[in-house]
């Protein structure tokens, strides 16, 4: 009668990292192994993590060879063959599961967190780029970041969206910790990194002359000086010295620094000329007044007492004021103590002071778009003064301002009685339009 009956095939499950010795399946053969010419093997391909200890058979792992299952894999493989003599009388498969535990912690994939260049003007609230982690374990991961430039659209993404708009000009790198951490286990392992974001520079500002002169503190809005020279009918063919000087200018871009190219727009029947630098580029506009004193003898005077604007609501930080058609709005006055009614010592303020508008030098009213309502309208809050800076005379005009919601057309109407000197010329409000130095 055959010795090696009873038996079965095995099928068991350990835990991964489980110790040396440990448990695994007990023998069902009648036979005692090691009686008289009965004889049990243990061979196939895992063989080598089990060994027998009577009828039981155990865990043969070490200190140095652990039971790792993201390593060996969920199974562990072999056969038990019974043999009588040197006959083998029969075979029985084991076949072990190998119980995952949480044991590895996520990692990130080096390709997505390398170094990253997203675009100044890249839209608030797009996905600019995404990162990946995982873990070995399988389990779920959850992204967290802590930059508020930035954050990520879904929990387990990993797509990191633009939380606000970058600007070079005022940060050109930036550093984000980002975490990636297990979201189903009660140990929560978790990794950190710190990603590199490069912002890249983008030619959306105008250029400047200097010296730059904000608006009022907080508005990246620069007030173009006003160069002035004092000369005589006898300085001819003279270098003229301008305060503040000399005249110059530089790109708003810092990043691209585009060469600039320098004009005079209009002067006094040609007598004056400037040195140009050639350079594809935007041009700004800045007023050199050769002053020419006299006596005072007419104030200054608006052609009418109360100006039509339009400003369309946006989120931009500041924007020039239209009139009728669109137009750039330009308060003008006139006096007559100068041949074509332009006096160049005449300097424009708001009275009182205003949180929301500004006005140039050149009459040009900016607003800050991003505090204004739709169907706001300011009227008579707004008192523009021209003062002659030489004689103290005043004039005073006011301003009647409506907001425009987003997408609203400027109206067409009475453009004309906006203007105190005709048509504006399109070099000068492009140059007008060129003051604004948008730093955000």
């Amino acid at each position: 009668v055959s010795l090696c009956v009873g038996g079965s095939n095995i099928f068991a499950s350990v835990r991964e990292n489980s110790p040396a010795g440990h448990f695994i399946s007990n023998i069902s053969i009648r036979a005692e192994p090691g009686a008289s010419a009965v004889r049990l093997c243990l061979t196939g391909p895992n063989a080598i993590w089990f060994y027998l200890e009577g009828r039981t058979i155990r865990l043969n792992s070490s200190a140095s060879r652990v039971l790792d299952r993201e390593v060996l894999g969920p199974f562990l493989i072999a056969e038990l063959t019974c043999y009588e003599g040197n006959i083998k009388q029969s075979q029985y498969r084991i076949l072990v599961e190998i119980l995952n535990e949480n044991d590895n912690k996520p990692k990130f994939l080096e390709a997505t967190i390398q170094p990253f260049t997203v675009s100044e003007v890249a839209a608030v609230n797009s996905v600019v780029f995404t990162v990946k982690a995982e873990d070995s374990d399988g389990d779920m991961i959850t992204y967290i970041i802590d930059q508020s430039s930035f954050r990520i659209d879904l929990p387990n993404s990993g797509k990191v969206v633009l939380n606000k708009p970058l600007d070079y000009e005022s940060r050109t790198r930036l550093q984000i910790l980002l975490w990636a951490q297990e979201s189903n286990t009660v140990e929560k392992f978790k990794v950190s990194t710190v990603l590199t974001v490069n912002v890249e520079d983008v030619d959306d500002h105008y250029p400047h002359f200097l010296p730059c002169t904000p608006v009022s503190p907080g508005v990246p809005v620069c007030m173009n000086p006003t160069y002035t020279a004092n000369i005589t009918w006898k300085n001819q063919d003279t270098v003229l010295e301008f305060s503040p000087g000399p005249i110059r200018a530089r790109d708003g871009d810092l990043g691209i620094n585009a060469p600039l190219l320098y004009t005079i727009l209009s002067d006094d029947h040609g007598r004056f000329i400037i040195d140009n630098r050639t350079g594809e580029i935007k041009y700004s506009v800045a007023t050199a007044f050769v002053r020419v004193l006299s006596e005072n003898s007419f104030p200054p005077l608006f052609n009418t007492t109360t100006f039509k604007g339009f400003i369309i609501q946006s989120s931009s930080p500041a924007s020039i004021v239209s009139t009728y058609g669109n137009q750039v709005l330009q308060v003008q006055v006139m006096d007559w103590d100068f041949p074509d009614g332009r006096n160049p010592n005449i300097r424009f303020f708001l009275h009182p002071p205003s949180q929301l508008y500004q006005v140039t030098q050149e009459g040009v009213l900016i607003a800050r778009t991003d505090q204004l309502r739709p169907f706001d309208r300011h009227l008579l809050q707004l008192q523009v003064i021209a003062r002659d800076d030489e004689s103290g005379e005043e004039a005073s005009a006011s301003v009647d301002i409506e907001v425009l919601q987003r997408g609203q057309a400027v109206p067409h109407g009475a453009f004309k009685e906006q203007q105190l000197f005709g048509d504006m010329d399109s070099r000068l409000a492009g140059g007008i339009a060129a003051l604004i130095l948008l730093t955000f």
